[in-house]
């Protein structure tokens, strides 16, 4: 019972034929277009949100930086009039020091006249014995 045969089957159906069209469709590619476009807007907004934020980072540096060189300015310049005001002072001082000295240099010599004059008066009056 293992005998090999054929069968051959006999129908009355017409053939039919089918075509199987490739590309000419340009749905495909109009889809794939706005995907590009939809991604580049993206990229293009997270770009500029991100060198906003950027922008104001920096723009808060520059104004803390300026701020840190006018304080610095100012302190500079307080500290010249400063300077300037205790050489001003000490050469006030020096002043007022050596009008002191000399007023008490001229009283000294005064006060040094007068015991002078006064003990000339003394030795005056009792060496003249007519008297």
């Amino acid at each position: 019972m293992s005998e090999e045969y054929e069968r051959t089957t006999v129908t009355n159906e017409p053939t039919r034929t089918v075509e199987i069209r490739r590309g000419g469709g340009a749905a495909g590619w109009w889809v794939a277009a706005l995907v590009a476009i939809v991604a580049i807007v993206a990229v293009m907004f997270m770009y500029n949100s991100r060198s906003a934020g950027d922008l104001q980072a920096a723009r808060e540096q520059g104004e803390a930086q300026a701020s840190m060189a006018a304080a610095s300015q100012s302190a500079q310049e307080a500290a010249a009039t400063a300077a300037q005001a205790a050489q001003d002072a000490a050469a006030g001082a020096a002043v007022a020091t050596e009008s002191a000295a000399q007023a008490a240099a001229d009283q000294t010599q005064d006060v040094a006249a007068a015991a002078s004059d006064a003990a000339q008066d003394a030795t005056d009056t009792t060496v003249d014995p007519n008297r």
